[in-house]
């Protein structure tokens, strides 16, 4: 179990709590096709970002297997929102998490994502005690490839048009770090 102690700081950024506050951003970023193109989910009109909030402000802890930690991204000079972060304890018997983020495209190219992100590995490998965490992503993602690859993370596979997603057929790769790989680059 592990219940973070928010915000988190890091160099550059707070990562907080969703509020109902954030609607607005939400459905700003999220709405857009360029940001959800990767995504399982279409641009969000305004009852998707209203359902998305709703789920969001709830993602607080990592109380048992199943549950994400769902965290807002802003940058802590300012409070301008960046985009979010997102770690899912996927099993306990078997100690495995993921991760994912999404970045507003006001904020790409800064390596805020990668930052957030890293501090979600911490988490993981250190609050909650994971062995494994991985990130999956469409293989066209290059820039999510990228993200993953700042952070010490290999590709283990490719999974060729493993889902059908939007209408199409997608290939899939999965990324993955172990906890001594992580200790041993820290």
């Amino acid at each position: 179990m592990f219940v973070p102690d928010l915000p988190l700081r890091t160099e550059r950024l707070l990562l907080r709590a969703f509020t109902a506050a954030d609607l607005a951003v939400v459905r700003d970023y999220r709405g857009r096709p360029a940001v959800t193109r990767y995504l399982y989910h279409e641009p969000y009109d305004d009852a998707a970002a209203r359902a998305a909030i709703e789920r969001l402000v709830r993602r607080t802890a990592l109380r048992a297997p199943g549950d994400v930690l769902n965290l807002a991204v802003t940058l802590a000079d300012t409070g301008e929102f960046v985009g979010d972060v997102l770690l899912s304890w996927t099993s306990g018997e078997h100690r495995q998490g993921e991760i994912g983020y999404v970045a507003h495209p006001a904020h790409t190219g800064r390596g805020y994502v990668t930052e957030a992100a890293r501090e979600l590995l911490r988490i993981g490998f250190g609050g909650l005690g994971l062995h494994r965490i991985v990130g999956r992503l469409d293989a066209r993602n290059t820039a999510s490839a990228r993200v993953l690859e700042r952070l010490g993370m290999r590709r283990e596979a490719h999974l060729r048009e493993n889902e059908f997603v939007k209408g199409e057929w997608a290939d899939e790769v999965v990324y993955a770090l172990l906890a001594r790989e992580w200790r041993a680059a820290a």
